[in-house]
């Protein structure tokens, strides 16, 4: 116990449970003797350890182990609080321990946890005890903080509740903070500059939390505690802290909403009121919003999700001990009912709260929704996006529960994260967009470690399963590059780099990306060189009329082409020569088109803009392809109709080949669409419209070519593809800064290689 102080203890407290449980109905028990033992003998030891520090010089002083004893004590009453019931009076004078260190406040609010489960079990505890207890307590609420006031106000629930009922002694304690409250809420009315506020900041904070604490464990509107009067306790406490959540200072407005926080527990429908609603929401939608009201607000909605919790599984304990006596269960059902409402209220805004930069409030929002979901208070479909979302979280811990949630919801209903997987892509880009730091960089879609996994791989783990689900999905994705979805280019980038990155295991997964890539490019092509060719002006002094050869795609419509665009036009079988582009014709090819430029530059800016996602599919395909080792043959013989086992073997995954679209990269560094256009940013969009011409009429590899002959047209297609995807002349791109030049070179470098050969 003393070794998992940071980590927790759930798996101690599992262990007894399970062993206990499982010798509940034997006749031996031998963990129960064993669990007896072992508390009789820490008791034993904490005595002992007394004694001895009496004899000391060191009087006071609380070690680790001390602490370490008795939250070993703590957590066996947790489980089985009848083992302590005998050592309760042995217990109690340890709420008195001078508190200097960390240690003795673990100490005193171990004990008081220790009490609470214990004294409720003792049979006829003496007066004196029970007196002693509650002055102890009462004493440590109005001395110390925050910590040791929850879980004494806590532990003198359950004695005054259970077993003394001296509702007149917790009544006074009440009256004195809220009394305070008031009296200070009238003082900040009639002027909130006054020094006597700044002066009694603390007795605020102070009464802001105690008053909270009490209202959460007593119903003061019961008779026992206000007699006979007509006020509406809940109501003036709402209206009072709520005054305070209003107030200038922050730590002020953390103290009130804390203090809600615990009143809701007692009275879970003051959620529903109108003042709250605006509150809560307002705090959790606001991007200006501080980030500590944001995570108090989480916390109150998780920690009210806590007790429902802890509520409803003593119900069914209770109910289980009655079931055979009674008939129909009708318990939990009411209280289920309004943390339901409760959470249809709030749910959206905590959603949204996984956009923060924040990760603490990304922890808080995700750890509110698994607790929904567990409780199953609200239809899980309306989450999956989101859980998709922060499964790319940079922490692993988050990134895991988000996993876990979207796992145990597949389990459930089957298909709900295929239905939403696109959305929780396109999701998951904005919660990176919150998460990067740099504005500058461009988001990209894989993690940044060694493994260069996608950031969605989980959820494409999930999906591929599923063939008919798998290439719905993929479909989808590729569809966001088409020229007519208009997606923004960085979101393309970040798919585009998942894509790359995704867990493939067979053949058929990258193949059918890549026959559908060559569907969209020579469907967005053509529409993207059309659009462009419609935007340039004609050349009065050198019209003439086009080339009358129907086979080529680039009939020569802008009625300026120099002799060797009319050459590139001319059908691929007559052409004179392979390489007619040489460098100088590739110079008069881009002065030719730029005579031809309108004024306004908005179109070559759209087609700059939109070609960045064909660039990325060219760039994609090209990665797949050399990461998988397939041959050009190979990708033009796949066919999606054919049966599934043709290709369903592994892919044998080349090491060392990353995914570096340069272009788009300098494209989204440079913020090429919002700069302004010099003529060397013209000359380079006018040389990629060139190739990329070049590119559509070579798109399909010639059939009629003899084996191991590599056909003109195959030839130009490289070439063309090299130019485009940045392993060409680099003089023509102007967008380059000279280190983007030189990474270009080591990472795109050594893969234009293999292109060309």
């Amino acid at each position: 116990v003393a070794a998992c102080r940071d980590t927790g203890y759930d798996w101690f407290e599992q262990l007894l449970q399970n062993l206990l449980k499982s010798e509940e109905d034997a006749s031996y028990k031998p963990v129960k003797k064993a669990c007896t033992q072992l508390v009789d003998n820490l008791v034993e030891h904490i005595l002992k350890y007394e004694e001895s520090l009496s004899d000391s010089d060191n009087k006071g002083v609380n070690s680790g182990r001390l602490v370490a004893c008795i939250t070993t004590l703590f957590l066996f009453s947790k489980i089985r609080p009848q083992l302590m019931v005998k050592h309760a009076m042995t217990m109690q004078p340890y709420l008195t321990t001078k508190c200097s260190t960390q240690n003795d406040f673990m100490v005193i609010c171990n004990v008081a946890k220790i009490l609470e489960l214990v004294v409720p079990l003792m049979e006829h505890p003496s007066e004196t005890f029970l007196a002693t207890i509650e002055e102890d307590l009462m004493k440590l609420i109005i001395k110390y903080g925050m910590t040791v006031v929850q879980h004494c106000v806590s532990c003198l629930g359950a004695v005054v509740n259970k077993v003394t009922q001296n509702y007149k002694f917790v009544w006074a304690c009440f009256n004195r903070y809220y009394g305070a409250l008031s009296k200070l809420k009238s003082q900040h009315q009639e002027d909130p500059n006054s020094t006597i506020l700044t002066a009694n900041k603390p007795a605020l904070l102070r009464s802001l939390f105690t008053v909270g604490a009490l209202c959460r464990h007593f119903d003061f509107d019961q008779e026992d505690f206000k007699g006979n009067s007509k006020v509406n306790i809940k109501d003036k406490v709402l209206e009072l802290l709520m005054y305070f959540t209003k107030h200038s200072d922050e730590e002020v407005q953390t103290k009130a909403i804390i203090g809600l926080g615990f009143a809701f527990i007692q009275h879970p429908s003051l959620m529903f009121e109108q003042e709250v609603k605006t509150l809560y929401n307002s705090i959790l939608s606001d991007k200006n919003c501080s980030v500590n009201l944001k995570i108090q607000v989480l916390k109150n909605l998780q920690t009210y999700l806590q007790e429902e919790d802890t509520r409803m599984q003593q119900a069914d304990r209770d109910w289980k001990k009655v079931a055979k006596q009674e008939d129909l269960k009708e318990m939990g059902d009411i209280s289920s009912g309004m943390s339901s409402s409760i959470m249809q209220l709030y749910l959206k805004q905590v959603l949204e709260a996984f956009f923060h930069t924040q990760s603490s409030v990304r922890h808080f929002a995700l750890n509110v929704i698994a607790l929904t979901l567990n409780q199953g208070l609200i239809h899980p479909v309306q989450c999956v996006p989101y859980l998709i979302a922060m499964g790319t979280d940079p922490e692993p811990s988050m990134r895991n529960k988000a996993d876990q949630q979207l796992v145990e919801i597949d389990k459930k209903y089957a298909g709900f994260i295929h239905m939403k997987a696109v959305a929780g892509m396109k999701m998951s880009y904005q919660v990176q967009q919150a998460i990067n730091t740099c504005p500058k960089d461009p988001v990209r879609g894989f993690r940044h470690d060694e493994s260069s996994s996608a950031l969605c791989s989980h959820l494409y783990s999930m999906i591929r399963g599923n063939r008919q689900h798998r290439r719905a999905f993929l479909i989808s994705l590729l569809n966001l590059f088409d020229d007519t979805a208009k997606t923004e280019v960085n979101m393309l980038l970040y798919i585009a780099d998942n894509l790359a990155c995704f867990p493939y295991q067979t053949q058929e997964e990258p193949l059918f990306i890549m026959h559908h890539i060559d569907i969209t490019l020579s469907v967005s092509g053509s529409n993207l060189l059309q659009s462009f060719k419609e935007s340039m002006v004609k050349d009065k002094k050198k019209e003439r009329k086009p080339s009358s050869d129907e086979e080529t795609e680039s009939d020569s419509n802008s009625g300026s082409e120099s002799e060797s665009e009319e050459e590139a036009s001319k059908p691929r079988r007559l052409r004179k020569r392979v390489d007619s582009d040489s460098d100088s014709d590739e110079e008069n090819d881009i002065n030719a088109v730029m005579k031809c430029l309108p004024e306004n530059s908005a179109p070559l800016i759209e087609f700059a803009n939109v070609s960045q996602g064909i660039l990325l599919l060219l760039m994609l395909k090209q990665h797949l392809k050399n990461l998988c080792g397939f041959s050009d043959s190979k990708i033009q013989k796949y066919s999606p109709s054919e049966s599934a086992k043709v290709y369903d073997k592994a892919i044998n995954r080349k090491t060392g080949v990353h995914f570096h679209p340069k272009q788009t990269l300098d494209f989204l560094r440079s913020d090429m669409a919002n700069s302004k256009i010099t003529e060397e940013v013209k000359r380079s969009i006018v040389k990629q419209y060139l190739d990329f011409k070049l590119l559509m009429e070579h798109l399909d590899p010639d059939e009629e070519e003899e084996d191991g002959e590599v056909s003109a047209s195959t030839n130009a297609r490289n070439k063309a593809i090299t130019s485009l995807l940045g392993g060409g002349s680099p003089k023509n791109n102007a967008a380059e800064t000279e280190d983007d030049e030189s990474d270009g070179e080591d990472r795109g470098g050594g893969t234009s290689g293999v292109r060309r050969r």
